[in-house]
């Protein structure tokens, strides 16, 4: 991550993370899946969870480069670090659950946080990751909220084999609201008062959303997203180990 966009990711979020509250990760509605994957995953990480981890409190690993979300995490006695998700200060194949929510999007190189991901996940670990899809679909509030990338379907499948791995399971996902009014009244509150939308945000926006969450479904492999804004996908090591799909990325360059 370049200085300049690692600056304005951290002015955004520092302040928003500083002006919030912790969401339990029970209270929102990936829970279901994340108990299930438990007793099968007792080495976990979550990289750049802010305030709204999906990953147990106890017994996770987290890091995120907003010091005040690693503050209020640490509070509540997480295992927390500051750091970059690009450069993961673990020993490869330390985690039998990696959980990458709304990250990906965020780095002008996400060929290396793929990488750092996949080389510190074990060989039979689960990877949940979950994007925003479509360039067609940008809008507003994805400057606002510091995304480089939105994904067509097929190339992100593409670029996750790259890495060794293949979609288990995926579902429509994200919290971003579908009305393009309320979407502009969000992104013009944060450009011109800052204080009082992170206020609104942290007090009532992101605690009706995760109230009215619709329940997750999932469904094997990938499901039809031409009409989806975003997918949480739940991903296994395929045949081939990341090291000989680096080679063959390599050997292709």
């Amino acid at each position: 991550m370049t200085a300049a966009l690692l600056g304005k990711n951290k002015d955004f979020y520092d302040s928003l993370w500083a002006g919030s509250r912790l969401i339990p990760p029970e209270r929102f509605n990936t829970w279901p899946l994340i108990a299930s994957l438990l007793p099968s995953s007792p080495s976990r990480l979550e990289v750049a969870p802010g305030l709204c981890p999906r990953l147990p409190l106890d017994g996770t690993r987290f890091i995120d480069a907003s010091a005040p979300a690693v503050a209020k995490l640490v509070a509540r006695g997480a295992d927390a670090r500051v750091g970059l998700a690009t450069d993961l200060p673990w020993d490869s194949g330390s985690f039998d659950l990696v959980g990458a929510f709304d990250i990906l999007e965020h780095v002008d190189d996400d060929e290396r946080l793929l990488s750092e991901l996949s080389r510190v996940a074990a060989p039979n670990a689960t990877l949940l990751l979950s994007v925003p899809l479509h360039r067609s679909k940008w809008t507003a509030f994805d400057d606002l909220v510091g995304h480089r990338h939105r994904y067509e379907p097929d190339a992100l499948l593409r670029k996750l084999a790259r890495y060794g791995w293949s979609v288990a399971k995926s579902g429509a996902y994200g919290m971003q609201p579908t009305s393009s009014t309320l979407l502009d009244l969000v992104v013009w509150s944060f450009e011109h008062r800052r204080r009082q939308a992170v206020w609104w945000y942290s007090h009532v926006i992101l605690p009706l959303g995760v109230r009215f969450q619709q329940t997750l479904e999932l469904a094997p492999k990938m499901i039809d997203v031409s009409a989806v804004d975003e997918v949480l996908l739940v991903c296994r090591r395929a045949r081939r180990d990341v090291s000989s799909a680096s080679a063959a990325q390599t050997g292709a360059g």
